[in-house]
């Protein structure tokens, strides 16, 4: 049915839209040369915010292209393809007002370079794992993965509803980036090794691709980290510059072909029990957000935040038993004398990483209270009933 809308202007004046289609009406607000629209567009303020007189409708005049720049390879499943995943969500959520242009790590900046490309202006927004930027604080670790930490739905509790978002606001503020969830890659694979893992002593020497505090980890028990992007990975371990390597899990670790190179794929991560994914923000580009926009970067952060992980879940089972029954892959577990020398090591590394600073102490303490009380819940819940379903399982 047409329809006929009176839009209330900033003098008072009442502009008549007749015989538009409601779904075509935001079109034509946003015509640059329709006078009709130019005369609702004054109604905002100076500022580019959303400008609203009483019974007049919000109106978001300021347009905006945006640049991406991530961590991942160009449409690499899961990571490349849920950083456009998400770009084209905050798309559809602003009704084509903000775009976004995704660059693949390398394509505008260094994959490992995408946090200061950010911080400094020369990008919008970045997506990648907050453990990259280390380098400026050991806090930015507790906000993606920390070994023997907490796992996806025990991480987005504590960022959500635990005060975590607030620490990582103060965190991110002195870098000039606000960051949010958005994405996690589930517990990952303790990763692909050229020979067989029996004792601790076998990580004497072992050079091996692991970032983050993790990486620290496999330090102190004799190998030698190394932090490498993600397409750099094959090539280093085909060529033989590393002997092992973790990635994320096997519909990721299937996709880069490292079976072809080595078949032992040990599990469980400890490194990484549940890697959170963020999207980062200039804050100079967030502070001149409308409350509707920043609404919609919200929205598509959180959405995207539960639909990668339900991904990953649902592609690494099948992935799983890719590698195993056509590739010959091994699958391997850690015995408990590595885990248990592993947890040791690992509860040193993450206290030691809250000794940079007051606020990543107040990060640590509010990460290890969230923890307990997660893992306190999950013995008596999901554990519990785990180990009873299993128990039906031949």
């Amino acid at each position: 049915m047409p329809s006929k809308v009176k839009v209330t202007a900033k003098n008072g004046t009442l502009v008549d839209i007749k015989n538009t289609n409601v779904p075509n009406r935001r079109k034509i607000l946003r015509g640059a040369g329709m006078v009709g629209a130019a005369t609702v567009l004054a109604a905002c303020d100076s500022n580019g915010d959303q400008g609203q007189q009483a019974g007049g409708p919000a109106i978001v005049s300021k347009k905006r292209d945006l640049k991406m720049v991530t961590t991942w390879p160009k449409n690499f499943p899961g990571l490349g393809t849920g950083a456009e995943r998400l770009a084209r969500r905050i798309e559809a959520l602003s009704d084509g007002n903000i775009t976004i242009k995704v660059y693949a790590g390398g394509e505008l900046v260094g994959a490992l370079e995408a946090f200061d490309a950010v911080s400094q202006g020369k990008a919008d927004m970045y997506h990648g794992g907050e453990y990259y930027w280390q380098g400026k604080s050991p806090a930015f670790n507790f906000f993606c993965a920390v070994p023997m930490g907490m796992t996806a739905p025990e991480i987005t509790s504590w960022v959500r509803f635990g005060g975590g978002q607030e620490l990582w606001d103060e965190l991110s503020a002195q870098f000039n980036v606000k960051a949010f969830l958005a994405g996690n890659s589930g517990t990952q694979m303790g990763g692909w090794f050229a020979k067989e893992m029996n004792s601790i002593e076998d990580f004497q020497g072992l050079r091996i691709r692991m970032p983050g505090l993790g990486g620290e980890v496999m330090e102190r028990v004799g190998a030698t980290p190394v932090t490498k992007a993600g397409g750099e990975i094959f090539q280093a371990l085909s060529q033989g510059n590393i002997d092992a390597t973790e990635w994320v899990g096997p519909w990721n670790d299937l996709a880069f072909g490292f079976y072809s190179i080595v078949k032992n794929y040990y599990y469980p991560g400890i490194h990484e029990p549940g890697t959170a994914l963020a999207l980062g923000l200039s804050l100079d580009v967030w502070n001149d957000m409308s409350a509707a926009e920043k609404t919609w970067i919200e929205a598509a952060a959180a959405a995207e935040n539960d639909i990668m992980l339900a991904e990953f879940n649902a592609n690494n089972a099948r992935a799983l038993d890719t590698l195993i029954n056509e590739h010959d892959v091994v699958l391997r577990k850690f015995n408990d004398d590595i885990l248990r020398r592993l947890g040791e090591v690992s509860a040193e590394v993450v206290a030691e990483a809250a000794n940079h600073d007051d606020l990543a102490r107040r990060i640590f303490e509010s990460y290890s209270t969230a923890r307990t009380g997660s893992m306190r819940w999950g013995e008596i819940a999901e554990k519990a009933f785990m180990d009873a379903r299993n128990l039906s399982v031949e």
